[in-house]
């Protein structure tokens, strides 16, 4: 047990330091090395993910779900304190290195380059996921009306994610 709660805290403590927009940039790692260590199938991943997401807080929820899945309560509070802990204190930092530097140009340049990283890494997290539910036309057609009422920002999330599992139910 000790081992794997070691794993766990190695795991999340390093994905802490790279989560540059939030955990959801560093799914496809924490899928990858969920997979490697055997704590989980890649369907049971992603209904791991799907409860860590329809749960109130952070989307930190996927470490502490995860945590919890592979190790009971030991591991869901090793894996949250190490998802939140050496960013936070990373945080700390730059936030007061962030206001020192507040009107130099390297600041606006570094601003405007995370953007795009960010982006890039929440759309990569967003298709792996996607790619792992998608599992033939129906769900593939339930994916993109999600993805639809998303993108318009006319449906809050929890009801499409309700709307996705009845359909689930109902028709597969």
């Amino acid at each position: 047990m000790s081992g794997v709660l070691v794993a766990l805290g190695l795991l999340f403590g390093r994905l802490s330091l790279l989560a540059v927009g939030g955990t959801n940039a560093v799914v496809p790692e924490i899928l990858r090395a969920t997979l490697a260590h055997g704590w989980a199938t890649r369907g049971q991943f992603v209904q791991l993910f799907a409860i860590s997401n329809a749960a109130p807080g952070p989307n930190v929820m996927i470490s502490t779900v995860l945590g919890a899945h592979v190790a009971g309560w030991p591991g869901a509070l090793v894996a949250t304190v190490a998802m939140v802990l050496p960013s936070g204190v990373l945080v700390i930092w730059a936030g007061r290195a962030w206001e020192t530097w507040r009107e130099t140009r390297a600041r606006r340049l570094l601003q405007a380059a995370l953007l795009p990283v960010t982006a890039g890494l929440i759309t990569a997290a967003a298709w792996l996921i996607t790619c792992q539910a998608v599992t033939g036309a129906l769900t593939a057609l339930i994916a993109g009306l999600c993805a639809f009422g998303s993108y318009n920002g006319r449906v809050h999330p929890l009801v499409l994610l309700g709307a996705g599992a009845l359909a689930g139910l109902a028709l597969l």
